[in-house]
């Protein structure tokens, strides 16, 4: 049988390559399109993250990294954003495709911390997993997803799915203000 996390990584291949693509504008050396950067981050983990800090039973414990984000938007003078809506539910199975794209992203971080310029905050960026922290995640993943009926895992995607959407569609709020 295949792992619930190989599942979730090939059905939402296309969101997170555009994910990429919407991201992929931003210069983070430059201080400004840095702080449209993060606010695109908080606009979403500023939602999503409350979720995923009181998830269903057998969820890893959540490492937050709201407070970076707001040091890093303060140490920027770069207003913290309007959240996004939440739209429709997110039952159990929802919140582990949410929390699968969340932690995911802490996987880039590190390489583009690297990427900051000069002396400017970079602690979300650097908030990266400690040493076998997204193979628990990846674990417990799979561990709740075991035995589950089909429907438990398209719920399970289709979270997966609309919270990369909700990252693509942040991305471009602030995008006009680059121009």
């Amino acid at each position: 049988m295949i792992a619930a996390h190989a599942v979730l990584r090939a059905a939402t291949t296309d969101n997170h390559q555009q994910v990429d693509a919407a991201f992929a504008h931003f210069d983070l050396a430059d201080r400004r399109s840095y702080g449209v950067f993060l606010r695109a981050h908080a606009r979403v983990l500023g939602a999503i993250e409350p979720a995923l800090i009181d998830g269903p039973a057998g969820f890893p414990q959540v490492r937050t990294r709201l407070d970076h984000l707001t040091s890093d938007l303060a140490g920027l003078a770069t207003p913290w954003p309007d959240l996004v809506p939440l739209r429709g539910p997110f039952n159990a199975a929802a919140l582990w495709g949410m929390l699968y794209v969340a932690e995911g992203s802490r996987l880039g971080g590190g390489v583009l911390a690297a990427r900051v310029g000069g002396a400017m905050p970079r602690r979300y960026l650097a908030a990266v997993h400690g040493k076998g922290e997204w193979r628990a995640v990846l674990m417990a993943l799979d561990a709740a997803a075991a035995d589950r009926p089909q429907a438990w895992h398209d719920h399970m995607i289709d979270g997966a799915r609309r919270t990369f959407d909700l990252y693509t569609h942040s991305a471009a709020v602030d995008r006009p203000a680059l121009a």
